[in-house]
Formats: structure tokens, sequence, C-alpha cells
């Protein structure tokens, strides 16, 4: 009886529904956890190459030499002000050697770039966070289910007792209570990961559409200058 009273003997002596729920619990949980530790590193990632961008891009380089730069690395991992610096550049010079084209449509045609840029890069650092946030949502409400199943169960069993005892409804109990703690289990860390991790989105993308602005702000002193043959 001791072992049945044990968590793990709960578990296994648990009915079918009980069992099916805390095995998609625990699913749920450990799917969460796998994307918390892979958002944690996009997103510091992220930071990371933020910084270093700023830091190359304000220290005075000529900008088709940064681009020049960037341009060669290509790389995979290169994300954020990297790919709107590039988007927004790429189109500019394309736009620049396009005759007739003047300079407000040159600008035109560069900030929409760098906005679609933004966009996907606000879209990349979002990647998997709703799942988070559907966890958080319904892991409690499925613990619950299976807490309502186990009292039922429990309820059950007192019926066809003629004298209630502890040991009847112990287990149908434990049962239920073991199903709330696995979705509190699971809800609880996908809603302080999906917090924290949205607040650095927010704040990594503000970032990114500053640097648009500043970016912007430049080029369009380019695209107006009073030469048209000046180089970029």
């Amino acid at each position: 009886m001791s072992d049945q009273l044990s968590v793990w003997g709960i578990i296994i002596h648990a009915s079918l529904p009980v069992q099916f729920i805390m095995v998609v619990l625990l699913i749920l949980s450990i799917i969460s956890w796998a994307i918390i530790f892979k958002r944690r590193r996009v997103l510091k990632n992220a930071q990371q190459q933020a910084q270093i961008f700023e830091n190359s891009f304000w220290s005075g380089i000529d900008l088709n030499q940064l681009y020049s730069q960037q341009s060669q690395k290509a790389l995979a991992t290169d994300v954020g002000l990297t790919q709107i610096f590039q988007a927004g550049f790429r189109e500019f010079m394309r736009l620049r050697q396009t005759s007739g084209v003047n300079g407000d449509s040159v600008m035109e045609g560069t900030e929409r770039a760098m906005r679609v840029a933004l966009s996907r890069e606000h879209a990349s650092l979002e990647k998997q966070l709703p799942f988070l946030a559907t966890v958080a949502s319904v892991s409690p409400y499925i613990g619950l289910l299976g807490t309502v199943w186990g009292i039922m169960s429990s309820f059950l069993a007192l019926a066809q007792q003629n004298q209630v005892t502890l040991q009847v409804v112990a287990p149908d109990i434990a049962e239920a209570l073991i199903a709330t703690a696995m979705g509190l289990v699971a809800a609880i860390p996908a809603v302080i990961a999906y917090n924290r991790f949205t607040s650095q989105v927010d704040g990594i993308h503000a970032g990114y559409s500053v640097f648009a602005e500043e970016l912007s702000s430049i080029l369009h002193r380019r695209a107006h200058a009073v030469s048209p043959a000046a180089q970029v």
C-alpha cells in the first residue's frame, strides 16, 4: 500500500484517462523547456550581434565598405541589424543606379525594403513564443481535467463501499492532486519564459526600429545630395 501511495506508484496505478493526461502534460513540459533553452540562446545571440554590428556601423566606416564586408561574410547566423542594413542598402544602391529615379522614390523603396526586413526579423524573434503562451494557458485546465476525473473516481469508489475509509479515497484524491500539480509544473515555467522573452523581443525590436530610422536618415541625405553622381 505504501508503494501505491508514493508519487510514482500513484502515477503507475492511475486510471488510463488520468495517465493519458499526465503523459500529455509531460510532453508539453518537455517541449516547452526545449523551446525555452532554444529561444534563450537565439535572443542572446541577437542581442550580441546587434551590439557588434552597431559598433562597426558607428565606427565611421564607409557604408559601401561595410556592406561589402557583410555581403562577403554572408553567414546564415547573421540576423537582425545585419539583415536590415543589407536589405535597405542593397535596395538603395539598386535604385540609385536606375535612371530616372528621384531621391524620394529611392527612399520610398529603401524604407519599404527595410520595413520588410524588420518585419521578418521580428517574426523570427517571436518564433515559437505562441506555443509557450498556449502551454501556459491550457496546461492548468488539462491538469484540472485530470483532477475532476480523479475526484469523480473517488466518489464512485465511495458509492461502492459500505464503510468509508481513508485507504479507499486516498489514491484517487492523490491521483487528482498529482494531475493538478503536473499542470502547474508545465504552465509556470512557460508563463515566466513567455513574459521574459516577450519583453526581450520588444526591446530588441525597438532597437532594430531605431537603427532603421537612423539608417533611413543617413541614406535620405545621400539620396538628396546636390550632386547626383555623389558616391554612396
